[in-house]
């Protein structure tokens, strides 16, 4: 990366971000927008329009007339193939202008910016691209004289609302196997990180897109993105993001369509060292790089350490050496490895949480605090909490920011207990060099993603999803294709 072209990208003006629909850049319908407030200086970059429930309406027609008449759904596997590669070349050509735009929008640091938004994106979209002509039917074991067809066919209209921390990548995962399928979508990105993701669809109808196909509403989750989870004309809605949230679509759902719903949901993600872990000093900078990194935004965060009794004082002062080299600061430095927290709103909320854990008896080892506010962004420190119980809000809710709660175990079975203590089953990790015990930990540990001697990093090869409150359903690899199919039983009489 070069520092001077990053420099030269980030004084550049951003134009207003108006909606995506039927392939044509519009306004709000009553002309409402709402201005984008960058975290790395607090000062307003852009605005974006603030959509109505017409215009998602609007969108969602488009979405689907697009899908009814076959434009997209009915080309051939290696027409749809052609136009994804080249949006996923397109992407790649640009990835430092999106990866800049995308962290004057929502802070990440741009060395993981940089990978894991368009570099990601681009990955994402040429996996499916790739897939989607090996996808096959079936046919079925029966009777001498029947024959039982089970043909794969896209769901119609997809909804996809995504969350601020990796927008692009995040959208990828939806946008990437629903289009790849035949499907339309309607997309609503967060109200706090919209505008890379946006220019992630323009260059979609630059690769040839047809219009309608992919139609991008912005504004307020409680306006569009319910209009979206309400509507009739939508069969399938996919979404990132809170468990709150998560439960008002599926209320929508049944209120409506009772669409098929998909939620990946919060997280509380333990990560488990054990005495015999092969290299402590390495688990240690890992912990802090899975709870720090993005300032704690990620949804597979290892936001709870747990640590067995007998190492529990040196290792905890490992991860706290190891935060403190970290560099907090402005994310577009490429010497930063700690950008900003997304906003104002979720500043005070991480700051509360400090506060209350606290109070429950949660000892701040380091951190905790607001920093850099001479430069009007939104920064805090790196925090590890010591002495957190198993019944605390540190424990129990999910913070999405730059908190670590650390809790002590005695033996395996304990901290199996722990690490099952939350309503949530999103990630988890476990170091040992006790290959038996590795095993036994995959197996006890109730998550949809378990790392051993490694945390994060894992590819679209393999699937993402959470158990119990963490959502159901898998983005990444060919298991999130299902998710954006029908299967359709052909009997017939030979």
């Amino acid at each position: 990366m070069d520092q001077t072209h990053i420099d030269a990208l980030r004084s550049l003006p951003v134009a207003p971000c108006r909606h995506l629909i039927e392939g044509q850049n519009v306004p709000a319908s009553d002309g409402g927008v709402m201005d984008v407030v960058s975290p790395i200086d607090g000062r307003v970059l852009t605005q974006i329009a603030r959509g109505t429930s017409a215009d998602m309406e609007r969108a969602i027609a488009s979405a689907r007339s697009s899908f009814d008449d076959g434009r997209w759904a009915g080309q051939p596997p290696g027409a749809r193939k052609k136009v994804l590669l080249k949006w996923a070349d397109l992407i790649e050509a640009n990835a430092l202008e999106l990866a800049v735009l995308g962290v004057r929008d929502n802070g990440t640091e741009i060395a993981m910016a940089l990978k894991a938004e368009p570099g990601s994106a681009a990955g994402t979209i040429r996996y499916y691209a790739e897939a989607l002509d090996k996808i096959y039917g079936e046919i079925a074991p029966t009777a001498e004289g029947t024959l039982g067809l089970i043909h794969k066919e896209p769901v119609g209209v997809v909804g996809a609302i995504i969350p601020w921390n990796f927008p692009m990548m995040i959208g990828a995962w939806k946008l990437g196997p629903a289009l790849a399928m035949g499907n339309s979508v309607v997309l609503k990105p967060a109200e706090t990180a919209s505008l890379s993701l946006m220019r992630m669809v323009e260059l979609a109808h630059e690769a040839g897109l047809p219009e309608g196909v992919l139609n991008a509403v912005t504004g307020e989750g409680a306006v569009v993105g319910a209009a979206l989870g309400k509507s009739m004309d939508v069969d399938v809605l996919v979404f990132t993001g809170s468990g709150a949230t998560g439960r008002r679509l599926m209320e929508y759902s049944a209120q409506s369509n009772m669409k098929r719903v998909y939620l990946e949901l919060g997280g509380k993600s333990p990560n488990i060292i054990f005495a015999d872990a092969p290299n402590l000093d390495e688990a240690a900078k890992v912990a802090a790089a899975s709870i720090f990194r993005n300032a704690g935004q990620v949804c597979v965060a290892g936001s709870r350490l747990l640590v067995e009794d007998a190492i529990h004082h040196d290792f905890v002062a490992a991860v706290v050496k190891a935060a403190e080299a970290m560099q907090v600061g402005d994310p577009l430095d490429v010497r930063t490895t700690i950008g900003a927290v997304n906003s104002e709103t979720q500043l005070a909320a991480n700051l509360g949480y400090v506060a209350t854990a606290q109070k429950e008896g949660g000892a701040v080892v380091t951190g905790g605090t607001q920093i850099l506010q001479e430069t009007g962004g939104y920064y805090m420190a790196p925090t590890v909490v010591t002495d957190v119980t198993a019944d605390a809000t540190l424990t129990q809710k999910e913070v999405f920011g730059p908190v670590l709660g650390v809790s002590a175990f005695k033996d395996e079975a304990e901290a199996i207990r722990l690490a099952n203590g939350t309503v949530y089953g999103l990630a988890g990790g476990v170091w040992t060099s006790n290959l038996g015990r590795a095993h036994r930990m995959v197996k006890s540990v109730r998550t949809g993603v378990m790392h051993v001697n490694t945390y994060g990093g894992a590819d679209g090869t393999v699937p993402l999803g959470g158990v119990g409150q963490s959502g159901n359903g898998h983005d990444k690899s060919l298991h999130a294709i299902e998710k954006y199919i029908n299967l359709k039983t052909a009997w017939i009489k030979l």
